[in-house]
């Protein structure tokens, strides 16, 4: 049987009950103040899609460049399409995610990998035979 999920003390189910001002009191302090203050223009924006495309029923990722939006229980299960500076990476929205910000799963630096060095690439090598 797999574990259900609880965020300090509450299920999923409950977390969806709540209105955004008692779900906010669960949050740590940063988020908690955001929500608090209330959303900006582009959240507000972004809200308003979530609830059109709960309500239609679609799979398509909703795109966004609004980052720092706090997930909240009304976003489990959906998917977003997150703008990491250069392109749009989707996310799935998982119940764990709750409480975290948006751009924390959108990663705006990869990993470099280099190549392997060739001829010319150190001083010694400029005295090897050419195969």
């Amino acid at each position: 049987m797999p574990k259900k999920f609880m965020y300090r003390g509450f299920t999923l189910e409950d977390l969806q009950k709540l209105p955004l001002d008692d779900f906010a009191k669960l949050l740590p302090a940063r988020q908690r103040r955001s929500l608090l203050r209330g959303f900006t223009a582009k959240q507000k924006k972004l809200i308003e899609r979530i609830r059109k495309a709960r309500s239609s029923g679609k799979d398509t990722p909703i795109r966004t460049h609004s980052r720092d939006m706090v997930i909240i229980p009304e976003m489990v299960g959906l998917k977003f399409a997150v703008h990491n500076g250069k392109e749009f990476l989707v996310v799935e929205i998982k119940p764990e995610m709750v409480g975290h910000r948006l751009g924390e799963f959108a990663l705006t630096r990869k990993k470099v990998t280099h190549g392997t060095p060739g001829i010319g690439a150190t001083r010694s090598s400029m005295y090897v035979p050419l195969k």
